[in-house]
């Protein structure tokens, strides 16, 4: 018969287990710190994800400005409030933009983007989106959704407005059901520099894939992400109050070179949003390789896509300094 124990052997016992479990919470606080928000199993194999601090943003807003310390800089209209950054106010023609001062080396990535897009104007009534980018120059007012044409790099856009679709009513013409899109639309473009993003047609001749996504006006978070793993691009949202990711875009064999900037940016014309940026989070994600795939996965110097040939470019403008 196992033998009974008293009160002072019930407390050495607890003391001990209590020991252990204080040891295994600091093992993971230690973790935790470490990392940011700690790693976790992305999918198949040992792939983890670790936050960049230089290349996140959240609340409280530390190290936006102007200044040589700042890690992200603000243009245009943009302006930081205590609960977001405002790209553009609910009002017409502004421009605004917030870019990392830090150029990313990563070779595998993902950037979650926490957004909100609302205003007064009712359906149809309000414009144009926000674009997040990943692109060799930083800074360049443009207007593409606030930035430049021609980038190099991943564009990556919110439309909340079918030009297209409304230039086809004004001449009394209508989409068949196979081409029409809803917006508000996501879609995403890789430039070599030598290509224009189309207004009139809201970026369909040079886009790689899209979705519909219904952002506007919502009372409860929308998020985006976009994630690069070994020349995978794919981009998921949380946009239906469910903390649940849903598929919007998946593209193979697109070749992005490091050292480029993040950013995000928005424009407004005759009609007008509130794009606001809650948070900008950046994972490195630790992917194994075999020695095939780091061959196939060598740097490359220019933005391109494996079965999509993109004109090329000038020479001066793929040489233009950095910012």
């Amino acid at each position: 018969m196992a033998a009974t124990l008293g009160p002072s052997g019930w407390w050495q016992r607890w003391r001990r287990r209590l020991s252990a479990w204080n040891g295994s919470r600091m093992l993971l606080l230690l973790l935790l710190l470490g990392s940011g928000q700690g790693p976790r199993q992305v999918g198949a194999g040992q792939t983890f994800e670790y936050l960049k601090r230089e290349h996140s943003l959240s609340k409280p807003y530390q190290g936006v400005g102007t200044g040589s310390s700042s890690l992200w800089n603000l243009m245009g209209n943009a302006m930081v409030m205590t609960q977001y950054i405002r790209l553009t106010p609910d009002m017409q023609s502004k421009q605004g933009a917030l870019w990392n001062r830090v150029p990313c080396f990563l070779r595998d990535w993902e950037l979650q983007v926490h957004f909100r897009i609302h205003g007064q104007g009712k359906k149809n009534l309000h414009g144009d989106g926000l674009a997040i980018w990943y692109t060799k120059d930083r800074m360049q007012p443009g207007p593409v959704f606030g930035n430049m044409d021609k980038f190099v790099g991943l564009g990556v856009f919110v439309d909340t407005y079918p030009n297209e679709e409304k230039q086809q009513e004004a001449q009394k013409r209508r989409y068949s059901p196979g081409v029409q899109r809803v917006f508000p639309y996501i879609s995403a473009m890789v430039n070599n520099g030598s290509l224009s993003y189309d207004h009139e047609r809201d970026g369909r001749p040079t886009e790689l894939g899209g979705c519909t996504a219904i952002v506007r006006n919502l009372h409860y978070d929308t998020f985006l992400v976009i994630r690069y793993v070994k020349r995978h691009l794919t981009i998921m949202m949380d946009i239906d109050g469910k903390h649940e990711w849903r598929d919007c875009i998946e593209v193979p064999g697109v070749r992005l070179p490091r050292g480029y900037y993040f950013g995000t940016s928005s424009i407004t014309g005759d009609l007008s949003d509130n794009h606001d940026v809650i948070s900008l989070k950046l994972f490195e994600l630790t992917v194994e390789r075999t020695p095939e795939e780091e061959k196939l996965h060598r740097d490359v110097f220019l933005p391109s896509v494996d079965n999509m040939k993109l004109p090329e470019a000038s020479t001066q403008r793929l040489t233009s300094p950095r910012l």
